[in-house]
């Protein structure tokens, strides 16, 4: 409690004193470019498509549970190759001619020897098909299988969109640092042109010699300096914004400015989140990668200990030439399949599936370990960086005000000017670290929402 009120008294004395005061949400703000990062990522994209590739698995996986008719004719021509000789006609025509003439009658007709080409030439099998299995444990397993097998995708893809989403805010933020940085180099830069003019007035006036004036100039070249620095650093981090959200992000001037009130009043009201609730993407996508293995070990125990049992038949025309007369014929079939031994092949199987069942259960165990340290580095990280922006808060304020008593002194001839350009970098420096602060806290936040929620 005593925390909540020192965070919500830091909270009225910084908005009280415009400290917070900085770019807001330019075009829809950070969830903009988030949703078009999201929209537009082509690897969240493949991983769309490896969900609807799983997705047709498991179509695939259904199917087998279902009848397969299938129309399967077939036409023969063949010519030479073996043939089927029997001499038919030397074994039995003199028997037969000796019963003709014992029985004085042509009852025992003369026969020719079998000479068949055994290739059929003109021959057409047309016919139906059908099967269906009545008991098949890999077609249930299968199928049980591939239904994980999307939910582990779907898991994957939400790992991606994580990683996605903070890579897309805390860019967001370092570019808002760069152009609160540049606001804070403007704010010297005017300073320090009112400085040199200050000087030229006295050393046109005779009160000081015109070493101040370069002195004073070559202060405000170096500000000028770092002002190219961190220009450049606002177009990498510009552009690097653009590229993860595919999207243009809009000219400075159209940056609203407004009070980062609801982003802040998360992030300095936070508690330290339980690592039971850490990670739900990553730990989802093992366990349903477990329940993929656990799936494969009763497949093949399955497999292994009891036989395929189907039914199935054929029905149609087969014979010479397409007359179909007096070709039709029908087969009914009851079948059964069963590997009584196989050289110990489903064994290893087995044995196999158990083993990488493990190996994903340990994996599981490392990864929630892995969490629980990621949260609490990451809630030490925001906490710390609470700490510090009260303390960068309470050190501007110092600054500006030792600055303002330096400054009139010095306008009243009272310090010399090494001790005014020493005031002056303070305040610069100062307010810098105090917007950095500013946007770390909301970056920290960043990284512990990541953390959570991977």
């Amino acid at each position: 409690m005593k925390n909540k009120l020192k965070i919500s008294f830091l909270l009225f004395f910084l908005w009280g004193s415009g400290g917070f005061i900085l770019p807001l949400w330019g075009q829809g703000g950070v969830e903009f470019y988030v949703q078009e990062g999201l929209r537009n990522s082509l690897a969240l994209k493949q991983e769309r498509l490896e969900i609807e590739k799983a997705i047709e698995n498991i179509n695939q996986a259904r199917a087998l549970f279902y009848p397969r008719l299938t129309f399967a004719p077939t036409y023969s021509l063949a010519a030479g190759g073996r043939r089927l000789q029997f001499p038919v006609g030397d074994l039995l025509n003199p028997v037969y001619s000796t019963l003709n003439q014992i029985t004085q009658t042509n009852s025992f007709p003369q026969i020719a020897n079998v000479n068949e080409q055994l290739a059929p030439n003109n021959f057409h099998d047309t016919k139906l098909s059908f099967q269906y299995a009545i008991y098949d444990p890999q077609i249930k397993y299968n199928y049980l299988i591939q239904k994980n097998l999307v939910s582990v995708q779907e898991a994957k893809k939400k790992v991606l969109e994580n990683e996605i989403r903070y890579n897309i805010t805390t860019t967001y933020y370092h570019y808002l640092q760069t152009l609160e940085a540049l606001k804070v180099y403007e704010t010297a830069r005017t300073t320090l042109d009112e400085l040199v003019r200050l000087n030229q007035k006295l050393v046109a006036n005779q009160v000081a010699t015109k070493d101040v004036v370069y002195a004073a100039e070559y202060e405000l070249s170096k500000l000028n300096q770092q002002v190219a620095v961190m220009t450049k650093n606002r177009e990498l981090a510009k552009a690097y914004l653009e590229y993860l959200a595919q999207a243009p992000l809009p000219p400075e001037g159209e940056f609203k400015t407004g009070e980062l009130k609801l982003a802040f009043d998360k992030a300095l009201a936070i508690q330290q989140p339980s690592p039971v609730e850490a990670g739900g993407a990553v730990l989802s996508q093992l366990d349903n990668a477990i329940k993929v293995a656990e799936s494969v070990v009763t497949l093949n125990e399955k497999a292994a200990k009891l036989p395929s049992v189907f039914v199935g038949g054929n029905a149609g025309f087969q014979g010479f030439g397409y007359v179909f007369s007096n070709q039709g014929y029908a087969i009914a079939q009851f079948g059964l399949n069963w590997d009584l031994f196989k050289g110990y092949e489903k064994k290893s199987k087995i044995q196999q599936a158990k083993i990488q069942t493990e190996i994903l259960k340990t994996k599981k165990l490392e990864v929630e370990n892995q969490l629980e340290l990621q949260v609490t580095q990451a809630f030490l990280e925001l906490q710390a960086t609470r700490e510090n922006l009260k303390l960068t808060a309470d050190a501007q304020t110092k600054a500006e005000a030792y600055f303002k008593i330096i400054d009139s002194k010095y306008k009243n001839g009272n310090v010399l000017f090494i001790e005014w350009v020493k005031a002056q970098n303070e305040v610069t420096a100062a307010q810098l670290q105090q917007s950095l602060a500013q946007f770390d806290v909301l970056i920290k936040k960043s990284l512990l929402d990541k953390v959570v929620a991977q």
